[in-house]
Formats: structure tokens, C-alpha cells, sequence
């Protein structure tokens, strides 16, 4: 049985989403952010970094987002959420969940967790008010040259659609519009009606 460590709001929903829509037996642990359980002496023992998500599995912890949505992928080949066995494209879709983990997302902490690089207000004062600008742009890159439609890959619904999905949910409090981004936007929407995507928000808002 895998074990996901989960929190509310946090990059964990495409992690959520991608094992209901796997088929895989799973259940969830809930951390409460603002109760600070990501640092408790337990959670700690399962994830030291303090974060989430993080996939207990029979072999061991697994943490960061693309590499548990890799190891969703593989370990649920029927759901054909991966190009598997085509390097290529295999290596494409982790061009695209990296680009995701390394620079959207950190482009998006800069706004409510700037405290990992400043202490100065000024200084995080400073990082919020560029984060609208850098979303806006990193979103810009993906609807211009990434983003192959109807799904992030093409034809195809893989796990690079989930974690967009929620880098997406993102842009409003980043003080970007959504609309600006007409096929993401539409990616978005499309997302909603998935039942795995449906039963993840339940839980997430539950």
C-alpha cells in the first residue's frame, strides 16, 4: 500500500491526482502547514527536507513532485499516464515537470514563502512584487512553446497535466489572469471535469 504525506494547497495535489487517476491502492496522510506537522520530529523521521509530498513506498520515501509522478507512471502502466518505453518522449515529459519544479514553482514560493531567501522586508517586499511579472512570463513560455494541446503532451493525458493543473490554480494569487492564457486555460477547465481531479479537490478542500 502506498502512503501519500499530503497538504492542502500545496504542488502534493498533482501527486494526489495522478494516483487516482493511476488505479493504484493508496491512502493519504493530511499535515496540517499551519499547525507546522511538516516539521514535527515524526514527519521528519519520513521526510527530512519538511516538505510535502512525499510516497511511501514498499522500497522506501520518495520525495519531489516529478519523481513520484514518475514512479506513479511506472508502476501503473495501464493507466498509460507516460509515453513509457519511448525515450524521447519520456525525456520530453520530464523537460516539462522539471521546468515546472525548478522554475514556476520557485517563482511562485517567492510570493508566500520568501523567508527562504530574505529577511529583510524590503528585500521580500521587493519578491513579491516581481512574482506576477515572472509568472506571468514563465506561463507566456508555456502556452507559446511547450504546451502541445488538447494535453500538455498532445493527444495524450499524462502526469504532466496534473501538475500543471495546479501550477495553474496558482496564478490568480500570483496576481496574474488566467485568461491571458487562452489554451492553458482551457487545459484548466478540461481538467476539471476529470473524475480522478474531481475526487482530489473533495479531498483537498475536505
Amino acid at each position: 500500500m502506498l502512503t501519500l504525506y499530503y497538504a492542502p494547497g500545496t504542488c502534493a495535489l498533482a501527486s494526489l491526482i495522478a494516483l487516482e487517476e493511476s488505479g493504484l491502492a493508496f491512502e493519504t496522510r493530511k499535515l496540517s502547514f499551519a499547525n507546522g506537522e511538516q516539521r514535527s520530529l515524526d514527519y521528519l523521521k519520513i521526510n527530512p527536507k519538511g516538505r510535502v509530498p512525499a510516497l511511501v513506498t514498499d522500497r522506501g520515501v520518495l520525495t519531489e513532485t516529478p519523481a513520484i509522478l514518475g514512479f506513479i507512471a511506472e508502476s501503473a502502466p495501464a493507466a498509460k499516464l507516460a509515453p513509457l518505453g519511448d525515450a524521447f518522449d519520456v525525456a520530453r515529459l520530464q523537460s516539462f515537470n522539471s521546468y515546472l519544479c525548478s522554475t514556476v514553482h520557485v517563482n511562485h514560493a517567492h510570493r508566500p514563502r520568501g523567508s527562504r531567501w530574505a529577511d529583510d522586508q524590503a528585500a521580500l517586499e521587493a519578491m513579491k512584487a516581481k512574482v506576477p511579472e515572472n509568472m506571468a512570463g514563465c506561463f507566456t513560455l508555456i502556452e507559446e512553446t511547450m504546451f502541445k494541446g488538447p494535453w500538455v503532451m498532445g493527444e495524450t493525458y499524462s502526469i504532466a497535466d496534473p501538475y500543471l493543473f495546479v501550477m495553474t490554480g496558482w496564478l490568480p494569487s500570483d496576481g496574474v489572469d488566467p485568461a491571458r492564457f487562452v489554451e492553458v486555460s482551457d487545459h484548466h477547465a478540461r481538467m476539471l471535469q476529470r473524475p480522478a481531479v474531481q475526487r482530489a479537490l473533495a479531498y483537498d478542500r475536505g
